[in-house]
Formats: C-alpha cells, sequence, structure tokens
C-alpha cells in the first residue's frame, strides 16, 4: 500500500496504525491509546501478520493477547492474461412491458445447486460494470447482473413520445433528433417514469420470471439503495443482501403517496412528455456531460486509482449516451420522486 515508504504511521482517532512493507511480507499492527498523541511500538497489544503466496494472504493467524483467531484467505481475482479459468458470461433480453426490453449478463447456469446472486449496478452504468465478478463468481455460483430500466441497454426501443409536424420542422437533422422530447405521450408510456419504485418492481418480476427463486442481493451505490428497498418489501424473494457504498438518499421530489399534499406543488414528477422548459433544459446538459472529454473526467474523480484501466467500462457508458432516449431517460430519473421509504426505514425492514 506504501511503496515509496518504508514504514509510515496512521492516526484516526485514538487508534494509532504502523504499517511496514518488507519484499514478501506485510504486517500490521494496531494499539488502541487514549489521551497520547504517539506511541512507542513496544506498547501496541494486537497485531495481524500476513505472507502473501500464490495471491493469497494469510499464511498466520490474527493473535489478541495470546488468543488466536482463524485466519481468512482472500484469492486474487483470475486473472485471464495468466490461464486463469473464467465464466462465461452470457448477454440477454427480457421482455417485461412493452417496448421495454431488460438488458442482463449472466454466468454459472451449469452451476444448478449452487447459490444464486444477483447483482444491482450504480447510476449511469449497467451490468457491465461487474464484468470481473461475473467472470469470477460465476465459476462456482449462478450470476444475474441487470441493467435498470431506463439505463445502461434497458432503454426503450421506441420514442416513448410523439412530434408534432411543427415541433418536426423545428429540430431539423431528423438523423440526431433525441427521443422522450416530444409534445405527446404513446399510450404505453403514458405512466412511465424512471423511479426507485419501478426499479424496485422490476427487480420483483425479474427474479420472479427469470430467476425463479429467492436470491441473494449485491447492489453498488444506487443499486445499494434499490436492493435494500426491494428487501423491505419483499423479504420472501430475498436470501440476503450485500451494500457495496450504498447512496442513502435517491430522489429530490415527494412521493405521492407518501406526501400526496406536497407533491401537488411539484405537477410534472419525470413523466413523458417532458415540459417545454425541461427538453430545452435537457438538450443543453446533455450536450455537456455526454461528451466524452466529461465522461473521462468523471471516471477520473470515481476511480482515484487513475492506473486502474477502466477502457471497457469508459466505452460501454460512451455507447449508452449514443441512444437517443438516453437523454430524456435522465430528466425522468432526476425529477422522479423518492421513494415510500427512505434509506433507514428500508434498513429497518
Amino acid at each position: 500500500m506504501f511503496p515509496r515508504l518504508k514504514e509510515r504511521r496512521l492516526c484516526s482517532g485514538s487508534d494509532v496504525y504502523s504499517v511496514t512493507k518488507n519484499k514478501n511480507q506485510r504486517s500490521c499492527t494496531v494499539a488502541s491509546v487514549k489521551g497520547v498523541d504517539s506511541v512507542d511500538s513496544t506498547l501496541l497489544s494486537e497485531s495481524y501478520s500476513s505472507d502473501v503466496v500464490d495471491g493469497k494472504v494469510g499464511t498466520q493467524g490474527v493473535t489478541s493477547r495470546g488468543i488466536s483467531v482463524p485466519k481468512v484467505m482472500i484469492p486474487s481475482l483470475p486473472s485471464e492474461a495468466k490461464g486463469d479459468a473464467v465464466a462465461v458470461i452470457d448477454s440477454c433480453l427480457w421482455e417485461w412491458k412493452p417496448k421495454l426490453n431488460v438488458h442482463y449478463e449472466k454466468s454459472g447456469c451449469q452451476n444448478v445447486n449452487s447459490a444464486p446472486i444477483l447483482f444491482l449496478p450504480g447510476f449511469g452504468v449497467g451490468s457491465f460494470h461487474y464484468e470481473k465478478q461475473l467472470k469470477d463468481l460465476g465459476r462456482d455460483n449462478r450470476i444475474w447482473a441487470l441493467d435498470f430500466i431506463g439505463q445502461g441497454k434497458s432503454l426503450p426501443c421506441e420514442d416513448p413520445t410523439s412530434r408534432s409536424k411543427r415541433l418536426d420542422e423545428s429540430v431539423g437533422d431528423g438523423n440526431n433528433v433525441l427521443w422522450g422530447l416530444g409534445d405527446e405521450a404513446e399510450p404505453w408510456a403514458k405512466e412511465l417514469v424512471y423511479s426507485i419504485d419501478l426499479w424496485r418492481e422490476q427487480v420483483r418480476y425479474f427474479i420472479e420470471e427469470v430467476i425463479k427463486e429467492p436470491v441473494y442481493i449485491v447492489g453498488n451505490s444506487l443499486g445499494g439503495y434499490v436492493a435494500l428497498y426491494f428487501a423491505a418489501y419483499y423479504p420472501q424473494l430475498v436470501k440476503g443482501v450485500t451494500l457495496l457504498n450504498a447512496t442513502p438518499f435517491w430522489g429530490f421530489l415527494p412521493n405521492p403517496v407518501r406526501s400526496p399534499r406536497l407533491s401537488r406543488l411539484f405537477p410534472w414528477a419525470g413523466t413523458f412528455p417532458l415540459p417545454s422548459n425541461i427538453r430545452k433544459l435537457t438538450e443543453l446538459v446533455w450536450q455537456k456531460i455526454s461528451a466524452p472529454e466529461s465522461i473521462a473526467e468523471v471516471l477520473k474523480q470515481v476511480y482515484a486509482d487513475h492506473t486502474t484501466k477502466v477502457d471497457k467500462v469508459f466505452s460501454s457508458i460512451l455507447e449508452v449516451t449514443e441512444h437517443p432516449a438516453a437523454a430524456a431517460s435522465l430528466a425522468s430519473i432526476m425529477f422522479a420522486p423518492q421513494g415510500q421509504l427512505n434509506f433507514k426505514e428500508a434498513l429497518t425492514g
């Protein structure tokens, strides 16, 4: 972790951490000290030392005042470049509703007696973000990763709105027309809004109709919120939930069921068609945030370690932004109402 330093001491509150890195060994010593800014190594009462052998950590156990604790083996991810065997990923489409196909990826389906695990992605990405997990965990388990409706490759296959002749003439080149910016919603899209409640129901039907048995759910960022929100509503479909950096908040507008009076103050909440002022704003904002340089800058902020290879993630996000429905989908997501349960209530549930 500290390639340029032989030893480095970290202080956080009352704990003092001393990390030493040798050529083939890493060791970490921890001590809890109250009222002391620095501490001599002889005062350290707990220690953890391990060797790294073939990508695995843990040739020694953990000791605390003479008490031995079982060690944990942490294998490295498989490397195709080194000839490691990985699970094959299948890309699939599932028609959930008219004009709304759900894209998902799966691996390890031959492991019929293994645990079913469903991965839910964060905002702005899709199942492609879980490529390493699909290849690794799919060797021993059955893995699914889906794209939320309105994101990734789960965008509508037709324009959810229709345009008047006057509007068609005003936008000019028909080859570059963005979907969802028309002046009337198509019948199949009159109730469509890309909200957390829609994603909750999407996950429900996906489990019931595609996986067909209760699952372990893993959610990253937005996916973590959806995983928890879903589990609170449908515990009979969930064996367990793993949260990866889950966002504790989603949505800015009040939920009409939870706050009916307050929600009436906001006549538009992410449905189609978009109001004329929102259409103009969407077109302006989309030109900026969908630019390749903007996407690259966001990835630099997300991945603090700039040595991480994000070429595939970058190209996948860029591919999504080129879909004609992507801009209006973003507007619907940003103006969709909050869920009926907040994060704390979902966690309690």
